[in-house]
């Protein structure tokens, strides 16, 4: 009786009898566990899928296609929109010298893009440096995030051009007004993202934080650090963007070289072909932008979360 308990119900009827009335000796025991071979949990690598590639860029390919179709049947030679076939002229007669300097206000559309890329660069480092440290500082210790709270919550919303006029009045001169204005509306997402980041790491990293004795710099750099970066790198992502679209804005209103005040510019020169061909750039170059911290966040992003 006490082998038709341990054996399993795969055992016919027949072989449940006969271990009845005569258990066999060398059968193996059911009741002690046999071990069994741990499963694989690793996912499968992943491999690229040629046809998915392939799909997306005919659809790219079919979009941009359909845009310049809807352009040329609205436009049309000699009126006051021009047609894509003039745009593309004045294209390749802008790109054909890009980097010509004729005085410090006539300079190629190649200079005035490097201009707005460095003035970005300076205010977004600015505000790196400060929201994302920051950032920690309000996700970390709730009092400092119960004190910056109202003061985020009141100014996030201002318009990046309204700090505009307080920079032009401190510090006397257009660049650094417009690399104040960058800075200003780069540092709320990192700040927000990088706070949220460290409010979400899993309390059970910051028990044995506590049982290790682990100081403050080590909890920061060994467990806050590598759990917050994805959160940090979105932050990143959304500051960049949200700083090419307030440089155009900002250079058309305080001048000098840059892509902004060469739109503006050549609005005053009624070159609308150039304006469209500056809008393809500033496109463009705010596409590679994202393109490029889309692939840094991805490789810093854990392969279950990765799209």
């Amino acid at each position: 009786m006490v082998s038709a308990v341990f054996h399993g119900p795969w055992y016919d009827t027949a072989s449940s009898e006969h271990s009845r009335s005569t258990p066999n000796p060398t059968a193996p025991d059911s009741s002690v566990p046999v071990p069994r071979a741990a499963p694989d949990s690793a996912p499968p690598p992943r491999r690229p899928n040629p046809n998915g590639t392939l799909a997306r860029i005919v659809a790219s390919c079919a979009g941009i296609a359909l845009l310049v179709g809807v352009w040329a049947l609205l436009t049309q030679p000699g009126g006051s929109f021009p047609t894509p076939a003039a745009t593309f002229d004045a294209a390749v007669e802008l790109f054909s010298d890009p980097f010509y300097r004729n005085g410090p206000n006539d300079q190629g559309i190649g200079w005035n893009v490097l201009m707005s890329l460095q003035r970005v660069a300076l205010g977004f480092g600015l505000a790196a440096l400060v929201g994302i440290p920051l950032g920690f500082l309000i996700g970390r210790f709730r009092f400092l995030g119960s004190m910056f709270s109202p003061i985020i919550g009141l100014l996030r919303p201002v318009s990046p051009l309204a700090w505009l006029p307080l920079g032009l009045l401190a510090f006397k001169a257009a660049n650094p007004a417009a690399i104040w204005t960058i800075f200003i509306c780069s540092i709320w997402p990192m700040i927000i993202n990088t706070a949220v980041g460290v409010q979400r790491v899993p309390q059970d990293y910051l028990n044995v934080a506590r049982v290790l004795d682990l100081n403050e710099w080590k909890i920061i750099t060994r467990i806050l650090m590598p759990a917050v970066l994805p959160y940090m790198l979105t932050g990143v992502r959304l500051a960049v963007g949200t700083a090419w679209l307030v440089i155009v804005a900002a250079e058309m209103l305080t001048g000098g070289v840059g892509i902004g005040f060469w739109v503006w510019d050549e609005w005053n020169n009624l070159n609308v072909n150039h304006i469209i061909v500056a809008i393809v750039v500033i496109g463009t170059v705010g596409l590679l932008l994202e393109l490029a911290l889309i692939k840094i966040a991805t490789a810093f992003t854990y392969d279950e979360v990765k799209p």
